[in-house]
C-alpha cells in the first residue's frame, strides 16, 4: 500500500483590508505579500461615504498565525494615513473594523 507524505499548515487568522486603489496603495500590497504566507487579492467597485459613483477597491486578506487584533488596528491606520484616506474598513476573523480620523 502506497501513502504519499504530505504536510499540512492551518493558519488561524484572516485579515481582509479593503484598500482603495489610490497612489501608494501597490507598496502596500507588495509589503504585505512579502511579509504574510498567504495572500488573495480581489477587485471591487465600492459605494462608500454616500457617494453615487463608484471607487474602485482591492480587497487584500491575508492569512497567518498568531496576529494580535490591536496591532492590526494600529497597521490598519497606519496604512489610512499612508494612502491620505478619512477612513479604512478591514476585518478581522470575519469581524468589521472601521478606522476614522478623530
Amino acid at each position: 500500500m502506497a501513502t504519499d507524505k504530505f504536510k499540512v499548515d492551518v493558519l488561524n487568522d484572516s485579515v481582509k483590508f479593503y484598500l482603495p486603489r489610490v497612489e501608494g496603495y501597490l507598496e502596500i500590497v507588495r509589503a504585505m505579500a512579502s511579509k504574510y504566507k498567504g495572500m488573495s487579492m480581489i477587485e471591487f467597485d465600492g459605494y462608500f461615504e454616500g457617494k453615487m459613483e463608484p471607487a474602485k477597491y482591492t480587497r487584500v486578506e491575508i492569512h497567518t498565525n498568531d496576529i494580535d487584533e490591536n496591532k492590526m488596528t494600529e497597521t490598519a491606520n497606519q496604512i489610512r494615513i499612508r494612502l491620505r484616506q478619512k477612513s479604512l474598513a478591514f476585518e478581522f476573523n470575519n469581524k468589521l473594523i472601521l478606522v476614522s480620523e478623530s
